[in-house]
């Protein structure tokens, strides 16, 4: 508990004295990128830090758009950032049978931004002779939990680390993220799994675990699952991020904190 408490004060320590030496805004995304992994250090630079900013500006501006008395858009949840057991979001929505995507149950859930932006994608897909499968959405506390014991059950303690959260962590939790289609390792050579990774930041969805990124993100690549992020947003996580939703949200979340 003591160390616990002694990395706290540091930390808050850190922040105040750097929030009282820093001149402007290019020194922040300088500071900031300092704080960040080394292998984002070593993939990203920002060379035109005005651009950068005046970008970053309509992203956190286009955030304000969303219910303020919930966590935000952005919000970072991962292995290190958790939210509570009794976290959950103000305006779930059950999803209903429609005809503009189709549900692989009857169970489901999802912010109604966010589902209002996912009705959005659907019929761009459906015009392009394609329909959405939406295989899971929100889950709660108890039903991740339940959920990452049965991976432990069946693959292990560390294997289950890879391709399920611990209860908390997951982006699920959110009411923003959804697994399309099959959720297998093929997904993205289905035409489904191909038209959602050639367009699906056009409606502001980001796939959330890349290939190739388990080291940042925690997780395996996952083909199905993608967070709706907003337009701005993935225009940002592309042009400055290297399409690393990852990368982004920790970028934001320091920027906020900072």
């Amino acid at each position: 508990m003591k160390k616990i408490y002694v990395c706290f004060v540091l930390a808050v320590l850190d922040m105040f004295c750097f929030a009282q030496n820093y001149k402007n805004d290019f020194e922040k995304v300088d500071f900031i990128f300092s704080k960040m992994s080394s292998r984002f250090r070593k993939e990203r630079f920002i060379e035109d830090k005005t651009q950068f900013l005046k970008d970053l500006k309509i992203v956190l501006d286009a955030e304000k758009n969303y219910r303020s008395d919930d966590l935000e858009l952005y919000y970072l949840i991962d292995k290190k950032h958790p939210v509570g057991s009794d976290y959950v979001p103000k305006n779930l929505v059950p999803l209903v049978k429609n005809d503009l995507y189709s549900l692989n149950r009857n169970d489901l859930s999802l912010r109604s931004d966010v589902e209002k932006a996912l009705q959005v994608m659907a019929k761009a897909a459906l015009e392009d002779g394609i329909k959405l499968l939406v295989s899971s959405t929100y889950r709660s506390y108890s039903y991740q939990e339940k959920l990452f014991a049965r991976w432990v059950a069946i693959d292990g303690l560390e294997e289950a680390e890879r391709e399920s959260a611990r209860p908390g962590t997951s982006q699920h939790q959110l009411g923003s993220a959804i697994d399309f289609g099959s959720i297998t390792d093929d997904f993205d050579e289905t035409t489904m799994g191909k038209w959602l990774y050639a367009n699906a930041s056009k409606y502001g969805w980001s796939l959330s675990f890349p290939k190739d990124y388990e080291d940042i993100t925690g997780y395996r690549w996952e083909c199905w699952h993608f967070r709706y992020i907003g337009v701005p947003a993935c225009q940002m996580q592309r042009k400055w991020f290297g399409n690393v939703q990852q990368y982004m949200l920790e970028f934001i979340d320091l920027w906020k904190k900072y």
